[in-house]
Formats: C-alpha cells, structure tokens, sequence
C-alpha cells in the first residue's frame, strides 16, 4: 500500500542554508539532517571531501506536512526546474515494485529500485510527464 507522499526539495550545495532557511521562514521544525559523509563507508565509492559536508537526506516537519530536503552528489547534474521531487513511500517491496513499474511506463529510469542502508527498495523514475520520483519502502530490510 502507498503510505504516503510529499515534496522533496533538490538543491546544488546549499542544502544546510536551505534547512535553517524554512526552519525561520516557514516554522519547520528539523527531525533529521544526515550528510553525505555520515554514510555507511563503501570502498568502491568513497566520498570525495566537497562531498562530506552537503545534505544527503533532510526531513523537516511543517506542521502536519513533512518536507525532504538533499544536495546533489558533487559531479552529477543540476538542472533547474528538477528542483523539487516527489517522494513515496510504500510498506513492502513487491508494491514498490508495482508502482515503480508502472511509473516508469513511458518515462526514464534514474536509479533502478534496489536495497540501500535506508530502505530494502528504493528507485528514482522520471514519468512520461516530467515528473520525477522517488520510491522507497520502510520497514525491515
């Protein structure tokens, strides 16, 4: 089942800016801000240190509403107007696969679903409308 769906903001550096930006201008409260360099380590692909100090993943709770935030990888594209994603989140792996499939119907697959240390399925699709996507599941992995 779908569990639920919110914006999910892309910036090019200024992640942490953003963060304490919304938290003053729109009463965010901050629930988590990880960083690129709090990443489990992978030896294949180590961290560059430009890298270490940007947004990988930034939850902020706005009222009811819940905001995602996260910086680019340094060296992979910035384009304006991808600036914003959607993000959803279901609660097993096949619907994630479901839904992602079914998203990816006449779009482009950016990342393919696969297990990360956060989530045991999660891809990003842009849909045949130009709208971008991230799919992730919660629970076990």
């Amino acid at each position: 089942m779908v569990v639920g769906i919110n914006p999910y903001l892309v910036l090019n550096g200024n992640g942490q800016e953003a963060v304490k930006f919304y938290e003053d201008a729109i009463e965010a409260k901050v629930v988590a801000v990880q960083t690129f360099g709090e990443m489990p380590e992978n030896p294949k692909f180590p961290i560059p240190e430009e890298a270490k100090g940007r947004v990988m993943h930034a939850h902020l709770k706005v009222g009811d509403s819940d905001l995602m935030i996260s910086d680019t990888f340094p060296g992979h594209s910035y384009q304006l107007g991808d600036q914003v994603t959607v993000a959803l989140t279901v609660d097993d792996v096949e619907k994630s696969k479901e839904v992602f499939d079914k998203l990816q119907d006449g779009g482009k697959v950016i990342m393919p679903l696969q297990e990360t240390f956060w989530s045991p399925s999660y891809g990003q699709v842009t849909d045949k409308f130009g709208i971008t996507w991230q799919v992730t599941t919660r629970g076990e992995k």
